[in-house]
């Protein structure tokens, strides 16, 4: 699939993709650039994602102070 860039620097994820990934509007995604590969990762930070943290990161808390922090960023 491919995809443009606005002029303010905005991309389109395809919706099929978003479905898949369960995204909604306002899902925070993380943005990082692989240097070696020169590519741009893009990682939806959805419940499910936190729960595969929980797993590598081990304990409750990481979840929970994750979603608390979700919490605060939305109220802003």
């Amino acid at each position: 699939m491919t995809t443009h860039l606005t002029s303010k620097g905005q991309i389109v994820i395809p919706a099929s993709i978003r479905r898949e990934l369960g995204m909604r509007a306002g899902t925070p995604i993380q943005v990082k650039l692989d240097e070696k590969t020169r590519q741009i990762v893009l990682t939806p930070i959805t419940r499910e994602h936190i729960e595969r943290l929980r797993g590598i990161y081990g304990g409750k808390k990481l979840l929970v102070a994750l979603l608390e922090e979700k919490r605060r960023e939305r109220e802003l």
